[in-house]
């Protein structure tokens, strides 16, 4: 038997394990009095940690149901929403900006998927469960995690074990069920002492069809698993050798596309090395290597009726490493500086028909698409100009390159290379008297074309003989602006940007077929804002709020940019006094009026306007101790049927029209218990 088939088994006897052994340890006996307080309850909003940067725990649970990737799990911070696909495995948005605008991180690494119509994002590798810290940083202000972020950069964190004193054994896990046959299984292993650690991490999630508020199923169901390694040595305090390896394996069924992915296999292998307290200038170097390789298959056949087969299998093979020092010149004056690399392979294989006989893709060779590469030299210095002001700045150059190897392609063989310039400026000032922070700062970013601007696509600009040739890298430049207070009970922020892209990257759609028709470069304008507040009413009983807005425009056609998501509020209520835990959570949609028709990006395109939506979700949650919590929720309390503006278009065999978005989950129930030992 395969071991993901057993996964679930492996689960559930390590949660059972854990929770027999917190339920029966003899300093938790007391029920029924007053226990220390677990870790917040649920996620619905994350308030930033400083300007522009949040970080959160991905284990807590959060509503709606708890995530089964993580775009499903970004979505909880302002500003983000999804290109949904249906059940699983959506694309990441972040203020209206897509693909590999947006920088997504895995302990550093990168992995970006093989589909050519991103089925297999990068997000859809990632179990938000498995990592211990997610940190966002919002627009183009870092240089140190990478090439081409000019929306954003997310990562996904592990961190070393820290094991309390007299104690080798750390366990955090969970179970969730609910609606549509919703399970998951998720355990975190840490075993060690000050001197070595071995860590496993794994996690199982299936759900079959959702329903939509009409009661009509929607060809959603998904089945996915991951399993990762971690052995670490640290001879003392201030240095880390570790090794990492992974694997997993997933399928998940599209009502909005051709195909179901039918196996999204993953192998990942890193090497990772870091020094602390190393002098008294060079205070800190950390240097990495790692291997990803995303297996990707697709067909018609395995998870829904067909008339002819169809099936592909692409595969993406990335390795690359960092390395950086943070150097420490005196109390106010600090720098983090380095390199990165990364090389990247494509290649696709095809089931195929040889005269009246159709050969399965497994029995085709592999045929290479493209080849990826960049180096980066980066700098970020920090200044503290004042005991309540500091100045933030970077830089950093890329050299990247890109080979065409396709058999058919008109470029076959050619290469391209850019040398490309980022930095930003930003100045951030404490007002100690009304405890806020304000903040300004200007960031440009150039962005080499990725793989899916450069090679899924046919046709590029007018006079070029292909996307490949014709695309320029794209130019952000951008201002971002806000506040942010903190006060005893009440705490504020705001957040606002006013950008400039050259360049960029726009995918425009056949109006008959809809197949892409032509990706192009235009001048885009882009502006739009987020905010939010919460308010301490009592001990245990909280109120939040946030909303999000984000507004573009094509200034060489003259139109609104496509595919940008519409005004969205969310009003949070929240109790929990340590033991009982209770809230609500009402998300509110405005319509989208401003959409270009068959203009949009590699995954969708916009198709209409949209409706605007409300629903309710409410929680509940016991701690029986401090180790383990039961959490229930219903999301879309009143059963509503709704779509979200950013849609993938159904498929005709599922009786949608070829412009009709996918309803999302009608009423959704579901319970999760947490084991922390």
């Amino acid at each position: 038997m395969k071991f993901y088939n057993r996964l679930p088994t492996f689960t559930y006897t390590l949660l059972s394990s854990a929770l027999l052994l917190a339920l029966t340890e003899p300093a938790m006996a007391q029920a029924t009095s007053k226990v220390t307080q677990l870790e917040t309850i649920l996620v619905t909003q994350v308030t930033p940690d400083s300007p522009l940067t949040y970080t959160t725990n991905p284990k807590l649970p959060r509503q709606p149901i708890p995530a089964s990737d993580a775009t499903d799990y970004l979505k909880t911070i302002p500003g983000f929403s999804a290109l949904r696909n249906g059940g699983s495995n959506g694309d990441p948005v972040l203020r209206g900006m897509f693909g590999s605008r947006i920088n997504i991180l895995t302990n550093g690494s990168s992995m970006p998927g093989a589909c050519g119509g991103r089925m297999d994002n990068p997000g859809s590798y990632i179990s938000p469960e498995n990592f211990d810290e997610l940190t966002v940083i919002k627009g183009p202000q870092t240089v140190v995690w990478g090439p081409g972020a000019s929306a954003g950069t997310v990562r996904f964190e592990r961190n070393p074990p820290v094991f309390e004193e007299d104690k080798n054994i750390n366990f955090d896990g969970s179970l969730t069920g609910g609606s549509w046959g919703r399970n998951d299984q998720a355990a975190d292993l840490e075993v060690g002492n000050d001197k070595f650690y071995a860590r496993v991490t794994a996690n199982h999630s299936h759900s079959q069809d959702y329903e939509d508020g009409d009661g009509n199923k929607i060809h959603s169901r998904w089945d996915k698993w991951n399993a990762d390694l971690s052995l670490g040595i640290t001879p003392d305090a201030n240095t880390l050798l570790e090794f990492t390896a992974g694997t997993g394996d997933a399928k998940a069924a599209y009502a909005t596309r051709s195909m179901d992915g039918t196996k999204f296999k993953r192998e990942s292998y890193g090497l990772r090395f870091k020094k602390t307290n190393i002098g008294s200038v060079l205070d800190e170097f950390e240097a990495q290597l790692y291997y990803n390789q995303a297996d990707h298959w697709m067909d018609n056949f395995r998870m829904r009726p067909y008339t002819m087969k169809m099936e592909s299998n692409p595969r993406r093979t990335t390795w690359g490493g960092r390395a950086a020092g943070t150097f420490r010149f005196n109390d106010k004056l600090s720098l983090v500086t380095g390199l990165d690399f990364q090389e990247s392979k494509h290649e696709l294989r095809k089931f195929t028909l040889q005269g009246k006989q159709w050969i399965s893709a497994t029995d085709m060779p592999w045929n290479d698409n493209a080849k990826f590469s960049n180096v980066g030299l980066f700098g970020e210095l920090t200044w503290h100009t004042s005991e309540s002001g500091r100045l933030v700045s970077g830089l950093r150059f890329d050299h990247a390159t890109a080979k065409d190897q396709r058999q058919a392609s008109l470029s076959k063989d050619d290469k391209r290379n850019d040398t490309l310039t980022s930095g930003f400026l930003r100045y951030e000032h404490d007002l100690d008297d009304i405890a806020t922070t304000i903040y300004v700062g200007l960031g440009h970013t150039q962005r080499f074309p990725d793989f899916w601007e450069l090679v899924s696509p046919g046709a590029g600009p007018e006079g070029s003989i292909n996307a490949f040739k014709g695309i320029k890298p794209e130019k952000t430049t951008q201002l971002d602006f806000g506040a942010q207070y903190t006060g005893d009970r009440l705490q504020a922020w705001f957040s606002g940007y006013f950008g400039y892209i050259n360049d960029f990257i726009l995918f425009d759609y056949a109006s008959v077929g809809g197949g892409v028709k032509q990706v192009r470069n235009v001048k885009a304008r882009i502006m739009g804002a987020e905010m939010g507040a919460s308010y301490d009413v009592s001990d245990s009983l909280k109120v939040s709020s946030t909303l999000a807005y984000a507004w573009g425009k094509n200034r060489d056609d003259g139109r609104p940019m496509a595919q940008i998501p519409p005004l969205e509020a969310r009003l949070n209520v929240q109790y929990d006094n340590g033991t009982w835990s209770a809230g609500a959570l009402w998300r509110l949609v405005a319509p989208q009026k401003r959409y270009a028709t068959n203009q949009g990006n590699v995954a969708s395109k916009d198709f209409g306007p949209s409706a605007g939506f409300g629903t309710l979700a409410l929680n509940a949650g016991y701690a029986f101790n401090d180790k383990v919590k039961l959490t229930v929720g219903v999301d879309n309390l009143f059963d509503k049927t709704y779509n979200e503006h950013l849609n993938l278009a159904g498929v005709g065999l599922f009786g949608y029209a070829a412009n009709t978005r996918i309803n999302e989950p009608g009423r959704t129930a579901w319970a999760r218990l947490s084991i922390k030992y």
